[in-house]
């Protein structure tokens, strides 16, 4: 079971603002909370939203509203440093490294594989099967 499993989405993003309070407050911060305050420093355009109240629990962001989700983002970003980080799909890793050097750096690297990350789980969400990883490291070897 995975670590979110089960955790409702108020729960999920109430982690983001948690870490973030911390982190401007110069608190201690667990390993998770350090990974969620690092990728939103990276996102400097999310931070006064996220700081404006709890009201950001419960936003909606649909295709016709035009808005990104900014806790999806992020959280894109969290799976695809963890997927570096155990080199899961193999050859994840030397993807992510190639894409780093030609574009940039990691983050920027992130970004583009944000993209085949999202439809390869879409597609398994919507088939009902577990994501192809095979199919999904095709994807990132096409960048």
């Amino acid at each position: 079971m995975g670590l979110f499993s089960g955790e409702s989405r108020e729960r999920m993003r109430r982690r983001y603002l948690d870490a973030w309070r911390k982190f401007c407050a110069h608190e201690l911060l667990s390993p998770l909370e350090a990974q969620l305050a690092a990728v939103i420093a990276e996102h400097p355009q999310y931070v006064s939203w996220l700081e404006s109240g709890d009201e950001v629990l419960g936003a909606e962001f649909t295709a016709e509203g035009g808005r990104q989700n900014p806790f999806l983002h992020m959280g894109l970003h969290l799976a695809i440093r963890e997927q570096v980080a155990t080199d899961r799909p193999p050859g994840i890793a030397a993807v992510h490294a190639g894409l780093a050097r030609r574009h940039g750096g990691a983050h920027d690297a992130e970004h583009i594989m944000i993209e085949p990350l999202a439809q390869t789980l879409w597609e398994a969400q919507r088939s009902g099967n577990a994501p192809d990883e095979a199919g999904y490291l095709e994807r990132l070897r096409s960048l």
